[in-house]
């Protein structure tokens, strides 16, 4: 617990000195000035803030999955069924052509699960959970290895990164563009309150439509490396795996995460909440690997 609380304000001291350190290299000047908005100001001011954040996050991405999931990394070279494991993530990297392959991990949790991770491609990690390892079949597992590796060779981590923390930008830029414009229509006494009432209003609001554009591209890549791993070990497996997924949703009932088993899938794929949803449902995934 204290290493994740020391590591959490590490981060976020790390990311508010770098962007203060990179605003004063740039000489970038306040852009709320006497005259009114500074719109050069403003946009560089936005989206350092908005981009240096995702990107520190996603260089201490392996770091911190190691240390707030304590993932042990397997050591190649091993025995047994970890080093089975690694034998089977070596081959899936060969196969998809990654140069060099990702670090293999194993976590202790019951939850079906599975992650990739990691700034760039050769610096990745794929880790699992005990729970995973212990119920699901050879096939399944390895389609589980499969669709993480596709993630990795489709560089959606950085992907994620990049559109991430342009949407922050425009959501600070826009937000404090249209709060400004709003606060000069009242009286000059109450505009720096009216600014700042309305600038934490649009940052939520616009945040959450940004929000939206994330999910519904994050199921797009869903459906890309569910292909990517039945082109990497056939659809069979994958279809395999998402329905023994599909069955541990159904068993364990109502009181389960919106997010379930090995790839996070929500549960209530009807419902308001999926526009939010960073999975697509399992049985359109499924529907979508029996087309091919």
């Amino acid at each position: 617990m204290i290493k994740r609380v020391v590591l959490f304000l590490a981060t976020n001291l790390l990311v508010i000195l770098t962007i203060s350190i990179v605003l004063n290299l740039l000489g970038v000047r306040p852009y709320l000035t006497a005259n009114g908005l500074d719109y050069q100001s403003l946009l560089i001011y936005c989206f350092i803030w908005g981009m240096t954040g995702s990107f520190i996050s996603l260089g201490l991405s392996r770091i911190m999955a190691k240390w707030m999931m304590g993932v042990k990394v397997i050591a190649p070279g091993g025995a047994g069924p970890q080093a089975q494991l690694v034998e089977m993530i070596s081959s899936l990297s060969r196969a998809a052509g990654l140069s060099t392959m990702p670090e293999v991990g194993v976590y202790n949790s019951p939850e079906v699960n599975a992650f990739a991770t990691g700034p760039t491609k050769n610096r990745a990690l794929v880790a699992f959970s005990t729970g995973l390892l212990e119920s699901m079949s050879r096939s399944q597992i390895e389609a589980v290895a499969a669709h993480e590796i596709s993630h990795i060779r489709n560089g959606d981590m950085v992907t994620m990164t990049l559109l991430q923390g342009v949407i922050n930008a425009f959501v600070m830029f826009f937000a404090r563009t249209i709060a400004f414009a709003v606060s000069r229509s009242v009286k000059e006494e109450s505009q720096y309150m009216v600014q700042m009432v309305v600038t934490i209003v649009l940052d939520i609001v616009l945040g959450l439509l940004g929000a939206m554009a994330v999910a519904w591209f994050s199921r797009q890549r869903e459906f890309r490396a569910d292909a990517g791993a039945a082109g990497l070990c056939g659809a069979g497996g994958m279809v395999s795996a998402l329905e023994f997924l599909a069955g541990r949703s159904v068993a364990k009932g109502s009181h389960e995460p919106a997010s379930l088993a090995a790839f996070k899938i929500n549960g209530r794929p009807s419902s308001f909440l999926s526009l939010f949803s960073t999975h697509p449902p399992i049985t359109e995934r499924i529907a979508r690997l029996q087309g091919r």
